[in-house]
């Protein structure tokens, strides 16, 4: 089977991946870069701690794959994963509700997360101020890559020593044909393919729109804070307020890294305000960052679904889209990418599709994700 995969960001390089291992000839069309996009601008988190089964599910899976990702794509750049910990704030009695809901279930998955009260607190996270906590739930297997551009190009090595061929091009139109697709490229021949997989983030719905097809996927700009490096370690576990909209790491490379959740608009413009709430919310809760500055704003991309979970699913015949990953698709690009080659090579359905198809949109069977950061 020959099967075209448009997007080199991490999903479309994970599926590539497993395509070219159950025997697939795979050629990848980027339009840029390999990691330009989404892939490219993100802090390399790796959590299990979501709200919702199928989640669960694929972030174990992916964790797994990450914790030995070095010998699984025989990296050059020997990437690691750094597990710090992520701790969920809860501000509310309803939040701190909603936590321990969540953590029940990740629990029942085999997850090692757990509900904390404010006094536990204390000893995870030295000089932290809970007198307005209500709890809070941490996972210390969760971590990040301290350079999750290297995973990426790790993927892209493999997929080459595998004989998948990545080629730079933009992808205009797809035309189906009697047997297959067309792929019709801008200052490039039509390429043919027995299958094809859209992995193109937000760039996806224009392309499926070239068939009628309506992808329910918008960009969204999210907004990172980044110190200058700290020699002296300042904080460990990734700190998320989703109700104070604040989250704030201290990076392996000496960088802290911090973020209004709710920042929106004009970096040039606004940026001086999204700091103010950083350097607010660090007063109040995290006083030992409380004389660090944040001289970098570093913009990325969501490509965000209405209930915050993915599209992955057959469009037509041969035809599959994985996109919408609001923010969590470099936490389960291992399993998206076992799943949609598994489903192209062998027919088999995983069940986690049942909660990524197109039409659940139409038919009103959303069950949102709601542990986004």
């Amino acid at each position: 089977m020959r099967v075209a995969v448009v997007g080199a960001g991490i999903t479309g390089l994970s599926a590539a991946l497993h395509l070219a291992e159950g025997g697939a000839e795979v050629v990848v069309h980027e339009r840029t870069r390999i990691g330009a996009e989404a892939s490219g601008v993100q802090p390399g988190g790796v959590r299990q701690q979501w709200s919702t089964r199928v989640n669960c599910l694929l972030a174990r899976e992916s964790l797994a794959f990450y914790r030995d990702v070095a010998e699984r794509l025989d990296a050059r750049t020997r990437p690691v994963l750094e597990a710090c910990g992520y701790v969920f704030l809860a501000h509310s009695p309803e939040r701190r509700e909603r936590l321990s809901a969540d953590v029940a279930l990740q629990n029942e998955l085999g997850i090692a997360s757990k509900l904390l009260d404010p006094d536990d607190l204390v000893g995870l996270v030295p000089g932290i101020d809970v007198s307005d906590v209500t709890g809070a739930a941490f996972c210390a297997e969760d971590g990040y890559f301290d350079q999750p551009q290297a995973v990426v190009e790790a993927f892209a090595e493999a997929c080459r020593r595998q004989g998948v061929e990545i080629e730079r091009s933009t992808v205009a139109r797809l035309a189906e044909r009697p047997h297959g697709w067309a792929l019709e490229r801008e200052r490039a021949e039509v390429f043919e393919a027995d299958a094809v997989v859209v992995a193109a983030g937000c760039d996806a719905p224009s392309l499926l729109a070239t068939l009628g097809i309506e992808l329910p996927i918008e960009k969204e700009a999210r907004y990172l804070l980044m110190s200058d490096p700290i020699a002296d370690r300042l904080l460990e576990p990734l700190i998320v307020s989703v109700e104070r909209h604040f989250a704030a790491k201290h990076l392996r490379n000496g960088r802290v890294l911090a973020s209004d959740l709710a920042a929106i608009g004009d970096p040039d413009q606004d940026a001086a305000a999204w700091r103010a709430h950083v350097k607010e919310s660090v007063r109040r809760y995290l006083p030992v960052l409380e004389y660090v500055t944040y001289p970098l704003v570093v913009e990325g991309f969501y490509d965000l679904t209405p209930d915050h979970q993915p599209v992955i699913a057959p469009v037509d015949k041969g035809l599959w889209v994985a996109a919408g990953f609001s923010g969590h698709g470099f936490m389960i690009a291992p399993a998206v990418g076992r799943i949609v080659a598994e489903a192209l090579l062998t027919g088999r359905r995983d069940p986690a599709l049942d909660a990524f198809a197109l039409d659940r949109f139409a038919c009103g069977s959303l069950a949102p994700e709601l542990q986004i950061v």
